[in-house]
């Protein structure tokens, strides 16, 4: 989608130009509603986590937000602008 406004679900910046929707809980897993993300923030989502560990975060967003690569993550971006984007890494 391009040009929502509102704040991205996982980093809570300003969204930009572009935007994503993300399951917060898989529709693999029987996920249904779907949430605005900076496209930068929902490949940090999935480099993170498989589905099954998402599914386990039952959509919360704050439990996510504790997962140490995502808080690793968030504090590197908190301060770029809203349609900053960068190469993003799998874990290892």
């Amino acid at each position: 989608m391009e040009g929502a406004e509102g704040s991205c679900w996982l980093c809570a910046r300003p969204l930009g130009k572009r935007v994503e929707w993300h399951h917060p809980v898989p529709k693999s897993r029987g996920g249904r509603e779907t949430v605005p993300v900076h496209p930068i923030c929902h490949r940090a989502i999935h480099a993170q986590l498989s589905n099954v560990e998402l599914a386990r975060t039952q959509g919360d967003g704050a439990v996510l937000r504790t997962h140490p690569g995502i808080a690793r993550f968030l504090g590197w971006v908190a301060n770029k602008p809203p349609d900053f984007h960068a190469p993003t890494y799998r874990k290892r």
